[in-house]
C-alpha cells in the first residue's frame, strides 16, 4: 500500500508532516551524539598514545639487552601506539565524514519537507480557488436571473396593458439585453461546471496520487541512505577484540534489519484514510426553471443571442490547446525528460503519477548527490514528468469545452438561428394557451376504450406511478388487484400522492363522492373540467393528466413467438411488433400470480435501462403495462447467452476474438460505472452475443443506481463465486464489487464457459478467497490478462482498477494480440 492511496485526506497529510519532522529530530540527535563520540574517541586515542610513551621509555635498558620479555614488552607498546593511531583515524573519519553527510542529509530532508508541503498546498488551493470560482459563477447567473424575470414582468405589463411607442420600445430592448446576458452567465456556468468535473477529477486521481508518489519514493531514498550512513559508523567503530566482535554483529544485526521498503508500513498502517472522495459539481438546475424552457440544465444554449459569444469562446480554447500541445512538445523533447513521450491524449499519463501503481524501490546503489544524499529518480525527470501530467490534464478540460461548444453549434448548423428571447406578441401567448388547451382536450377524450387512453397506465405497479406524479394536480388512471379482484385507481399528486378507487353504482355507472357517469373516461373529464376536489376530505384536484411515457408500450401491440428461455420471473419469448413486422425483439414476462414486491423488481429491470444508450448495453424497446402480464421488451440479441456460446465455440475462439470479448464486457461496465449503477450480477450467463461476436451486458434484476449500495437483508440468490468479498461479508457494494465479477468473467471467457472454482462448494470457495486464493489462469490466456485477473481479485476494493483502467489495458493489449 503506497502513499498515493493511503494517505490523501487531511489527517494523514499532517502526520507525515509529523513524521517528517520527527525524522529531523532524530537527524539532529544523532549529530549531536557523533560529535561526542569522536571528541571521546579522540581523547581515548591520546590518552592511548600517552601510555605508550610511557611504556617505551623503559629504564636501565642497557642491563636488559637481549632479553625477551623487554622484546616482547616494547612490540606490545608499539602495537599499542598503532591502535591509539587508528582509534585517532576513525575519529577524525567519524567528525569529518559522517557529521558532514548526516547534516548534508538533515538540510536535504529540511528542503524536501518544505517543498512537499509548498506543492501540496499549491494543488489544494487552486482546487480551493475553483470551487470559489463555481459558487461566485453560480451567484453571477442568479443575479441576471432575477434582473431577467424583473425585466420580463415589465415587458409582460407593457404587453397586456396594450401600451406602444417608445417607452414600450425601451422596455424590449432592456428585456433583450437581459436576455442576453442571462444566457450568457447561463454558458459561462455550464463551462466552469464542465471543468471544474474535469479538474476535480485531475485533483484526486492524478495530482494529487502523483504528488504524494513522488514524496515517497524521496522519503524511501533518504532512508536508505540513512542506512548507508549508520553502516558507516558501525564500521568506523570495530575494534575487532572478541568482546567488540560480538557487539559488532549485534549492531550490524541491527542495522541490516533496516528495509527502506518496509521503513513506513506501520506507519501508513496506523494513518491509513480513505482516498479523497469525488467533489460533485452539478449545475443547479432551480436556476432554469423559469427560463420557459430555453435554458437547459447542463446543456449550452445557441441561439441569435449566444452563437458569436460562443464561436469566439471556442476559437480561444482551440488556441488555448495549441499552446499546451506546443509546451508538450518542448518537455518531451528535453533531456531526462519523459523518454520520448510523445502525442497529446489524455489518456497518456506517464508511470510516474498514474493512480493505484505502486512506486518502485529507488535504485541508490552508486547514484548518490554530492552530499551524499541518495535519490530514487533524477530531479530534472521528475519536475518535467509533473510538469507534463499537469499540461495534460489542462488539455484535456480543455478539449472537453471545446467538445461540448463544437457539439451545440453542430447540432443548429446553418439552419436559421432561434431567437432568444420570449415571444413578443401578444397573439403568440393568447394561440400558444389555445393550443394547450386543445392537446388538453384531445387527451382527455371519452370516444374510444379505456386501454387506449394515454392517461391510463394499466397495470403499471404503485411504486412506479409515484415516480411519474411529481406536481400538484398530475394524476393518471392504471389498475390493482385487491383481493383477486380487478379495480379502477385514481392517482394524483396532492400534498403528496393519493390514491381513489372508482366506485361502481349498482346502475354500473362509476362515480367518486360527485354525480355518477357511464363511462370512466367521462367521469374523469368531468372532474378535470369541473375542477371539484375529487372526495372532499382529500381536497384533490385534477389539473394535468400524466400521459403514457414513449417506452410504454400496448400488450397487443407485441405477438409472441417463441419461448426461448426462463427467467427469474417468467418466461422469456422471441416477438414482433405489429408496428414493425420484420423487426424480432426478446420479451420478458412476469407471472400474474406474483406479489406486487417482486412485480416491482420485475420492472426495475425496465426502469433502469430505459435511459441508457450504449452498444454493449442490451436496449430497451418498451414496457407493456396495459394489462397482465406486465413485460419488458427488448432488443434481441441473437447470438443468445454468451456462456452458452463460449461452451459451444471452444475449440475455434481465437484469442483475439476473446480478447475483443472483454473489450466489450469492460465497455459496457464503464458505461455503467459512469452511470453509477451497480450491475452485481455480471457473470458470462448474464451477458449476450450479438452479430460479429459483439458482447452486450444484460440482466439488470440485482442492479442499483447508487455509488454505494448497503444490502441490509439476507444474501439470498446472490451469485457467490462471482461476489467481492466486502459485499458477501458486509453487504457493501460498489463499481469496484463489479470488477472482482469482471475479473471472474475474464476467467470464464479465457476458459471457455468453463464453471470458476470448479469441484468447490460455495461455502468452500468463500473461505478459500478469504484465506488468499485465487484461481490460476486459464490454459493459453496470457499473462498480461491473468495479471489484469488478479487486480481485478485485489481483496481490498481501492486496490482494483476502475473500469476505464480496465478498458485502456485491455485495448493497448487488443492492438498487440494476433489469432
Amino acid at each position: 500500500m503506497g502513499f498515493s492511496s493511503a494517505l490523501q485526506g487531511r489527517a494523514a497529510h499532517d502526520a507525515l508532516l509529523n513524521r517528517q519532522e520527527a525524522e529531523l529530530k532524530l537527524l539532529e540527535t544523532m549529530k549531536r551524539c557523533l560529535a561526542q563520540k569522536a571528541k571521546c574517541d579522540r581523547e581515548y586515542a591520546v590518552s592511548l598514545a600517552a601510555v605508550t610513551q610511557q611504556g617505551l621509555k623503559i629504564d636501565r635498558s642497557d642491563d636488559l639487552q637481549g632479553s625477551h620479555v623487554m622484546r616482547a614488552w616494547r612490540s606490545f607498546m608499539e602495537e599499542l601506539d598503532h591502535t591509539a593511531k587508528q582509534i585517532r583515524t576513525n575519529a577524525e573519519q567519524l567528525e569529518t565524514v559522517c557529521h558532514e553527510k548526516l547534516a548534508s542529509l538533515y538540510q536535504e530532508k529540511r528542503r524536501v519537507r518544505k517543498q512537499y508541503q509548498e506543492e501540496h498546498t499549491k494543488i489544494a488551493t487552486q482546487f480551493s480557488h475553483l470551487t470559489e470560482d463555481v459558487a461566485r459563477k453560480k451567484s453571477e447567473y442568479q443575479k441576471h436571473l432575477d434582473y431577467y424575470k424583473l425585466l420580463r414582468g415589465r415587458f409582460e405589463e407593457h404587453i397586456k396593458s396594450g401600451r406602444s411607442g417608445r417607452k414600450l420600445d425601451d422596455v424590449i430592448d432592456k428585456y433583450q439585453k437581459a436576455c442576453r446576458k442571462l444566457h450568457q452567465a447561463h454558458n459561462e456556468y455550464v463551462l466552469l461546471i464542465t471543468e471544474a468535473v474535469e479538474v476535480e477529477k485531475d485533483f484526486r486521481t492524478i495530482l494529487l496520487p502523483g504528488l504524494l508518489e513522488h514524496q515517497q519514493s524521496l522519503q524511501e531514498g533518504f532512508i536508505q541512505a540513512w542506512s548507508n550512513l549508520l553502516q558507516e559508523i558501525a564500521n568506523l567503530s570495530d575494534m575487532t577484540s572478541d568482546k567488540f566482535v560480538d557487539i559488532q554483529r549485534r549492531i550490524e544485526s541491527s542495522i541490516a534489519g533496516i528495509n527502506s521498503t518496509e521503513e513506513y508500513r506501520e506507519f501508513t498502517e496506523k494513518h491509513k484514510t480513505s482516498p479523497t472522495p469525488p467533489v460533485i459539481f452539478q449545475f443547479d438546475e432551480s436556476l432554469v426553471e423559469d427560463s420557459l424552457g430555453k435554458l437547459q440544465a447542463n446543456t449550452l444554449t445557441v441561439d441569435n443571442l449566444t452563437v458569436d459569444w460562443l464561436r469566439g469562446r471556442q476559437t480561444e480554447l482551440e488556441g488555448t490547446i495549441k499552446d499546451l500541445q506546443d509546451r508538450q512538445s518542448k518537455l518531451c523533447g528535453e533531456p531526462n525528460g519523459t523518454n520520448g513521450a510523445t502525442g497529446s491524449s489524455p489518456a497518456a499519463v506517464s508511470p510516474a503519477s498514474t493512480p493505484g501503481t505502486k512506486p518502485s524501490t529507488p535504485i541508490l546503489n552508486g547514484s548518490s548527490t554530492s552530499n551524499g544524499v541518495h535519490q530514487g529518480k533524477d530531479p530534472a525527470s521528475n519536475k518535467s514528468s509533473k510538469e507534463l501530467n499537469t499540461l495534460r490534464c489542462q488539455e484535456r478540460q480543455t478539449l472537453k469545452l471545446v467538445d461540448m461548444i463544437r457539439s451545440a453549434l453542430n447540432e443548429v448548423g446553418c439552419e436559421e438561428l432561434p431567437s432568444g428571447c420570449d415571444d413578443l406578441s401578444v397573439e403568440h401567448l393568447i394561440e400558444n394557451k389555445k393550443s394547450v388547451s386543445q392537446d388538453l382536450s384531445m387527451t382527455l377524450s371519452t370516444n374510444r376504450p379505456l386501454h387506449e387512453e394515454e392517461w391510463f397506465h394499466g397495470v403499471l405497479p404503485r411504486e412506479e406511478v409515484v415516480r411519474l406524479l411529481r406536481n400538484e394536480g398530475d394524476f393518471l388512471v392504471r389498475e390493482t388487484t385487491r383481493n383477486d379482484e380487478s379495480q379502477t385507481v385514481l392517482s394524483v399528486c396532492w400534498n403528496g400522492h393519493k390514491h381513489f378507487i372508482v366506485q361502481t353504482t349498482a346502475e354500473g355507472h362509476y362515480r367518486f363522492e360527485g354525480p355518477a357517469f357511464p363511462s370512466i373516461q367521462e367521469l374523469i373529464v368531468h372532474q378535470y373540467q369541473s375542477e371539484l376536489p375529487v372526495t372532499g376530505r382529500s381536497g384533490a384536484v385534477l389539473r394535468k393528466p400524466v400521459l403514457r411515457e414513449r417506452w410504454e408500450l400496448s400488450n397487443d401491440d407485441v405477438i409472441l413467438l417463441d419461448k426461448i428461455g426462463r427467467g427469474n420471473f417468467g418466461d422469456v419469448y422471441k416477438a414482433k411488433l405489429k408496428s414493425s413486422k420484420n423487426t424480432l425483439v426478446a420479451v420478458k414476462t412476469c407471472r400474474m400470480t406474483l406479489p406486487e414486491e417482486q412485480k416491482r423488481k420485475f420492472l426495475q429491470e425496465g426502469r433502469i435501462l430505459k435511459q441508457y444508450d450504449h452498444p454493449n448495453i442490451v436496449k430497451l424497446i418498451g414496457i407493456c403495462v396495459q394489462k397482465q402480464p406486465i413485460m419488458i421488451v427488448m432488443e434481441l440479441v441473437a447470438g443468445g447467452s454468451l456462456l452458452m456460446f463460449l461452451r459451444k465455440n471452444a475449440s475455434t475462439l481465437g484469442q483475439r476474438q476473446m480478447m475483443g470479448m472483454c473489450r466489450d464486457a469492460a465497455a459496457g461496465m464503464r458505461y455503467l460505472e459512469s452511470k453509477n449503477c451497480i450491475h452485481r450480477d455480471l457473470a458470462a450467463r448474464n451477458c449476450l452475443i450479438g452479430s460479429e461476436n459483439i458482447v452486450k451486458i444484460s440482466d439488470f434484476g440485482m442492479s442499483r443506481e447508487e455509488e454505494e449500495y448497503i444490502v441490509s437483508g439476507g444474501m439470498k440468490q446472490i451469485p457467490i463465486k462471482w461476489t467481492a468479498p466486502e459485499a458477501l461479508n458486509f453487504g457493501k457494494y460498489t463499481s469496484l464489487c463489479d470488477v472482482w465479477s469482471y475479473g471472474i468473467l475474464v476467467w470464464e471467457i479465457f476458459s471457455r464457459g468453463d464453471t470458476p472454482y470448479s469441484g468447490m462448494s460455495n461455502s468452500m470457495a468463500r473461505e478459500r478467497i478469504d484465506e488468499g486464493y485465487r484461481m490460476p489462469a486459464p490454459e493459453g490466456a496470457p499473462p498480461e490478462m491473468y495479471r489484469l485477473m488478479l487486480k481485478c481479485w485485489s481483496y481490498e476494493p481501492e486496490s482494483r482498477p476502475h473500469f476505464d483502467e480496465i478498458c485502456s489495458v485491455v485495448d493497448a493489449l487488443l492492438l498487440c494480440t494476433k489469432d
